[in-house]
This record gives C-alpha cells, sequence and structure tokens, in this order.
C-alpha cells in the first residue's frame, strides 16, 4: 500500500504543463494587450496633458463595453505605464484603481483613494468632502499627481446617487483656484445606467467616450496564443486546442466575445491536464473544461471578491435553500431561516431582518442574483430569489471567499 507521504510526493514532483500558472488568472495585468491598441491610444491623447501639462487641467474618460471585453485591463495597463513614463519625467504620479462593487459610497471611495496614495489622514469623523480637502492638500505639498479609475462605475452611480457622482466629476468647480491634480478614468458596462443623472454632470462624464466591441475569434486566438507563452511549458498546447477555444467563445462565432472566460476555459484544461498526468493539453481536456465554464458564473465570479462576509453567508443560504427545494425561486423568509442557521456554525451573529434585506438588494444590484415580488401562484406576497448560475460552482468559490474572510477575523 502507497504512504500518503509517497502519494503526496508523487503529486507535488509531477511535471506540470504550466510555467506560469498566475498569467492565466484574472488579477494578472500584461505588459501587452492584443487588439485593445486603438483604445490605449485614445487614452493616451485624452490624458497626455498629465505629462505635458501636469496640473493645468482634470482629463476624464469613459470606457464602456460588456463583460470580458478588456476594459479593466486596459485602465491598469495603461495606469501603469503612465505612472511609469510620469516618473521618467519627474513627475510622481499615481494610479488608483478602486471598483465600485467594493466601495459603494462616496466616503468609500474618497477613502481608497486616501489609502492609495498613502496620505495619512485620520479618517474616523471626517466627511468625504473633509477627506478630500484633506487629501488635496496632502498631494499639493508632496507634489503628487493621481489617475484614478472607478472600476463599475455605473453601480457606484445607481447606489451613491446622483450628488456623490457630481462631487467626483465636478471636483474642481467646487475648488476652482486648486492644482488639477486629479484625473479619473470611469468604467461601465453600459451608459444606461447615467440617464437618470442631471444634463451638466453627464456631459461632464461621457466628454470622452471609449468602446470595448465583444472580440471575435481571430482576436481571442491572439490573446490565447499571448497568455499560453506566458502560463505553458513550451510544446504542450498547440494552436488547434487555441482556435477551439477561440471559436467557441468569438462573437462572430456565435459565443460573447467575452476573453475572460476563454483564457478561464483554457485554465481549467491545463489542470485537467495535469489531473491526467498528461504532457499535453487536448482539445478533450478543452471539451471538460468548458463544461465547467459557465458563463454567469464567470461574470459572477468578478464580483463575489466584493461581498461582505454576511452577503456571502446569505449567498450561500440562497444556494442551499435553492439545491434543497429544487425549485428556480425560494422565498426571502426561507433564505433568512438557513442564514440564521448557517450564521452560528461560522462563529457569527445573524444580522436583523432590515439589513439582510439590503444584502439581497446589494446581491441583486450587483447581477449575482435575481429578486422580486412573488405574484401569481404564490400565496401572499414575499421577495423571491433565484441564482441563474450552477449552484455547485457557485457554491464553492463562495465558501472559498468565507474562508478568507474567516482566516484575516482570527
Amino acid at each position: 500500500m502507497v504512504s500518503a507521504r509517497d502519494l503526496l510526493e508523487s503529486v507535488i514532483r509531477r511535471m506540470s504543463v504550466f510555467k506560469n500558472k498566475d498569467a492565466l488568472y484574472p488579477e494578472y495585468v500584461p505588459d501587452r494587450l492584443p487588439h485593445r491598441e486603438e483604445q490605449l491610444k485614445q487614452l493616451a491623447e485624452i490624458f497626455r496633458v498629465m505629462i505635458t501639462a501636469p496640473g493645468t487641467a482634470s482629463a476624464r474618460a469613459m470606457l464602456v463595453g460588456g463583460v470580458g471585453v478588456g476594459k479593466t485591463v486596459t485602465a491598469r495597463v495603461f495606469g501603469n505605464v503612465l505612472s511609469n513614463l510620469a516618473r521618467e519625467q519627474g513627475i510622481e504620479l499615481r494610479y488608483i484603481h478602486i471598483n465600485c462593487h467594493r466601495d459603494r459610497t462616496l466616503y468609500e471611495v474618497v477613502a481608497e483613494m486616501v489609502r492609495q496614495v498613502g496620505a495619512p489622514i485620520p479618517l474616523r469623523g471626517l466627511s468625504p468632502r473633509e477627506m478630500m480637502l484633506a487629501l488635496m492638500n496632502y498631494m499639493e505639498r508632496h507634489n503628487l499627481y493621481a489617475l484614478v479609475t472607478l472600476d463599475e462605475f455605473d453601480y457606484f452611480v445607481s447606489v451613491a446617487g446622483n450628488d456623490a457622482v457630481y462631487f467626483i466629476v465636478r471636483l474642481y468647480d467646487e475648488y476652482p483656484d486648486a492644482k488639477k491634480r486629479m484625473s479619473f478614468v470611469f468604467i461601465a458596462r453600459n451608459l444606461s445606467s447615467l440617464d437618470y443623472l442631471d444634463p451638466a454632470t453627464m456631459s461632464y462624464i461621457l466628454k470622452h467616450v471609449i468602446k470595448f466591441e465583444p472580440y471575435r475569434s481571430s482576436e481571442l486566438f491572439d490573446i490565447l496564443a499571448d497568455r499560453r507563452d506566458r502560463a505553458f511549458h513550451e510544446g504542450t498546447v498547440d494552436d488547434d486546442v487555441l482556435q477551439y477555444i477561440a471559436d467557441t467563445e468569438g462573437v462572430d462565432k456565435g459565443g460573447e466575445g467575452n476573453a475572460r472566460a476563454a483564457i478561464e476555459t483554457l485554465l481549467l484544461a491545463g489542470e485537467a491536464a495535469d489531473y491526467e498526468h498528461s504532457h499535453r493539453v487536448t482539445i478533450e481536456h478543452v471539451r471538460k473544461a468548458l463544461s465547467h465554464v459557465h458563463h454567469d458564473i464567470v461574470r459572477i465570479a468578478d464580483a463575489l471578491p466584493y461581498l461582505q462576509l454576511h452577503e456571502l453567508l446569505l449567498l450561500k443560504a440562497i444556494v442551499r435553500v435553492l439545491r434543497r427545494k429544487n425549485e428556480p425561486y425560494a422565498r426571502i423568509g426561507e433564505v433568512e431561516d438557513e442564514y440564521r442557521n448557517l450564521c452560528p456554525l461560522y462563529g457569527e451573529e445573524p444580522r436583523k431582518h432590515t439589513q439582510v434585506y439590503e444584502y439581497v438588494n446589494n446581491l441583486k444590484k450587483m447581477g449575482i442574483i435575481e429578486a422580486r415580488v412573488s405574484g401569481k401562484g404564490f400565496r401572499g406576497r414575499s421577495t423571491l430569489i433565484s441564482v441563474i448560475a450552477p449552484l455547485d460552482a457557485l457554491e464553492k468559490q463562495v465558501d472559498a471567499l468565507i474562508e478568507k474572510r474567516l482566516s484575516r477575523i482570527r
């Protein structure tokens, strides 16, 4: 009988098809972006003033497009390169990236700006306006500049409201004599969420709109080839494997044009090859990966890391109730009961009903769940909750994030 040590060593020492799996993870920021060169050029035109005449103007750009079309990674690459170019010119430019799924209010956004700049400003007891003024004074004293990206900006608009958006985008109207040390990139999936903003605020946001179209099959192939060269040992992934994935996801082939889903498929195919002790990734490995890459899971996976612990616990409760009932919807009362039973298992005190209801609304706004008021076919009125994504895959990710949150607390 094989000992546990021998078994583990055989797995750990086994040759892998990967040389750098990190290059396939969503948070990876490459140094080149195939088929997003035009968007990078547009950003350079808009924000060149930060290098050529720093402090004379506050520039703004809006990046718009669906899931997995490269908005976030383009902003990150641009911000990193711009800050490096500025430093070479003797300009201290910080790139700040804020995800508004996590930082949902004006207070949280400004506090995160303070944190990422590294300004020693005590946040407790200060209003967003006071924090911003203190940050501007700090940047003036230390001759700093910042390019601030507000990712998932449409979510910030819906949660924080018009006044908060106005404060951000018309910042230098409040302080006309201040040197323009901050410029902004806004990222949104579509522009419809901005419709209720007042015209003055809207015009400031939409002055420079950069569109991101879904990727075609040929474009996805180039992206996958670039990631393959970074992530896999040479000779382990043939072009026909990449073409198969690209044709599955390419918008011109009936797919969604989602590069993130394509890269996730390549990652899972590589892991399937490793699991089978194969020295090459095959089409069959891709087929197995595609059975696990559900587009809703890929989309939702981007939002999950920004959930609070109790939002994750509530989401786990939703999954458990839906699985147990084997029905498309669960009543909020059933979910709340399950949530109250779950919390003690994790050493947590359940939140009150009003807070739970707020969590449900947040999960709905983020597109993680569906929630509606019951109608015909249901006794009484209740909020009905559903999840589009596969329950097992979703619960696995939720469990991992809950453990991460709890390990930080402990």
